[in-house]
């Protein structure tokens, strides 16, 4: 994005990590790297900023958190390769209503190992499931995998990940629902995108109980996506509510 906006960043989230406009190339080591990504681009100097994600999510402090309105009645019908991420898209008709907003889900995709921490710990893989209102302002709610039984979400969607950076149709339709635990409780920080441009001010739910995925579906993953997690960023000021 030039001179990044809020309302542009949403746009270009409906391929997570791959923004067409901009000619900075990055990726997780070596010189295009997390430690240089605030370099490559002045559309990058976020990267460099003060509340960046993810976090280790600890010392939180209690609130009184409201449940999240969950409205998922539309279905994601094609999974993408960006060579960053695999990720399913979703049109419109999917939201949740948060801070008495409406939060439209754009997609989601995945980081193996998880990106965040809590309390200290690190999981096989984690989900993000990115949402915009209409201002742009962005919501994101995270999602830990536990290594166990098969996820019959990722099993519909595996079955057409494509091996190279390209795009393929689903023969069943997925609901951003069935990827959710059973039990929602959350914790919540503010923070930004864990990609290039790296934009502040996206409001991070975490959900605290994790779901299942099996060790031969997180093989199949990492054998095509290499490790995409960013490292761990200070927290700096901010809190974690619970």
């Amino acid at each position: 994005m030039t001179k990044p906006n809020i309302a542009a960043t949403a746009a270009v989230l409906l391929v997570a990590g791959a923004f067409a406009s901009e000619p900075a190339h990055w990726e997780y080591a070596g010189a295009t790297g997390p430690a240089h990504w605030a370099e490559l681009s002045p559309n990058y100097h976020a990267c460099a900023g003060a509340n960046q994600s993810p976090i280790d999510l600890a010392g939180m402090v209690d609130a009184d958190l409201p449940p999240i309105r969950f409205d998922y009645s539309a279905t994601g019908t094609e999974v993408v390769n960006n060579g960053h991420t695999i990720q399913v898209a979703f049109a419109s008709g999917a939201s949740i209503d948060l801070d008495g907003r409406t939060f439209a889900l754009r997609q989601f995709h995945f980081h193996a190992p998880s990106e965040n921490l809590i309390g200290g710990e690190s999981f096989p893989m984690e989900a993000h499931l990115v949402h915009a209102d209409s201002d742009g302002k962005l919501a994101v709610i995270a999602v830990m995998f536990s290594l166990g039984e098969a996820n019959a979400t990722l099993a519909e969607a595996w079955a057409k990940m494509p091996e190279a950076p390209g795009r393929s149709t689903l023969p069943t339709a997925i609901s951003a629902a069935d990827i959710l635990p059973a039990v929602r409780d959350y914790y919540r920080f503010n923070g930004s995108l864990t990609t290039p441009p790296c934009s502040e001010g996206v409001r991070w739910l975490v959900m605290k109980q994790p779901v299942s995925i099996s060790a031969t579906q997180l093989q199949r993953f990492t054998r095509t996506i290499a490790p995409n997690n960013r490292p761990i960023q200070p927290l700096n000021a901010r809190i974690v509510l619970r």
